[in-house]
C-alpha cells in the first residue's frame, strides 16, 4: 500500500509535531542547499521553533542576504510609491481634462439646461472676459505686424535710395564715354572731309627725301663717241 495523503493542520500530539518538525526542518534545509549549489541562487533561510529555538541556513551570509532582502524591499517600495504617485496624478489630470471638456461645452452653449441664473451669469462673465482678452491680443498682434512692415518699409526704401546712387553714377559713367566716342566720332569725319590735305602731307613728306636722294647722286659722264654707242646699242639688240 501506499503511504496516505497526510492532511495539512497542526499536530496535536507534541511527540509527534517534533518528530515531524525535526524531519520536516532537516528536508527543507538540504533542498535550500542544493537550490542555492545547483542555481547559484543567493539564499537565507530562517527558522524558529515552537519552543523559540532558532535555525537557520544562508548561502553567503545571513547579514548579506537581510541587507539585500531589505534594499530591494526599499526600492520595490520606492517603485511603488513611484507607481501610486504617478496613478493619482493621471487621476488629477483626468478630472481636470473631464471639467475643462464640460466648461467647453458649456462656453459653446451646450448642455445649458441644468444651470441656474448665477451659473449663467458667471458662464456670460467668463464669455465677455475671455472677448476681452481675444480683442486685447488682436490688437496687440496687428501692432505687432504693422511694425514689422514700417521696419521692412524703412529697409526697402535704404536699399531703394542706394540702388538711386548706384543708377546716378552709371548714367554718369555713360555719358563721359557718350561724349569721349562723340569726340572720336568728330576727329573721324573731319579726317574724312579732308583727305587732300592729308595725301599732301604725306607726299610732301615723302618727296623731300626722294629729291634729296637725287640732287645727292652723281651725274653720268659719257665720253664714248656716238659711233661707239650706236654700235654697242646694236649689239645688245641681237643679243635679245
Amino acid at each position: 500500500m501506499g503511504r496516505g495523503k497526510i492532511a495539512i493542520r497542526r499536530i496535536e500530539n507534541l511527540a509527534n509535531r517534533q518528530v515531524t518538525f525535526c524531519k520536516r526542518r532537516n528536508g527543507l534545509l538540504k533542498k535550500t542547499r542544493e537550490l542555492s549549489i545547483l542555481c547559484d541562487a543567493e539564499i537565507g533561510l530562517i527558522v524558529f521553533s515552537s519552543t523559540g529555538k532558532l535555525y537557520e541556513y544562508a548561502s553567503t551570509s545571513m547579514k548579506s542576504v537581510i541587507e539585500h532582502y531589505y534594499k530591494q524591499n526599499e526600492d520595490s517600495s520606492q517603485l511603488m510609491d513611484h507607481a501610486s504617485a504617478i496613478k493619482r496624478e493621471a487621476e488629477s489630470l483626468r478630472h481636470h481634462l473631464h471639467h475643462l471638456q464640460e466648461c467647453h461645452r458649456k462656453l459653446m452653449g451646450e448642455e445649458l439646461s441644468g444651470l441656474g441664473i448665477n451659473e449663467l451669469q458667471h458662464l456670460e462673465n467668463q464669455l465677455k472676459m475671455g472677448l476681452t482678452n481675444v480683442r486685447i491680443r488682436k490688437d496687440q498682434t496687428l501692432r505687432d505686424e504693422i511694425r514689422e512692415l514700417h521696419e521692412k518699409g524703412s529697409l526697402l526704401q535704404k536699399e531703394n535710395e542706394e540702388f538711386h546712387k548706384k543708377i546716378d553714377l552709371i548714367h554718369k559713367e555713360n555719358a563721359e564715354l557718350e561724349k569721349v566716342i562723340e569726340a572720336r566720332h568728330e576727329d573721324e569725319e573731319n579726317a574724312r572731309s579732308n583727305p587732300s590735305c592729308s595725301i599732301r602731307y604725306g607726299y610732301d613728306h615723302i618727296a623731300e627725301p626722294i629729291l634729296n636722294l637725287q640732287q645727292s647722286q652723281p651725274q653720268p659722264q659719257y665720253s664714248e663717241p656716238p659711233t661707239e654707242r650706236m654700235n654697242l646699242g646694236h649689239s645688245l639688240k641681237l643679243l635679245i
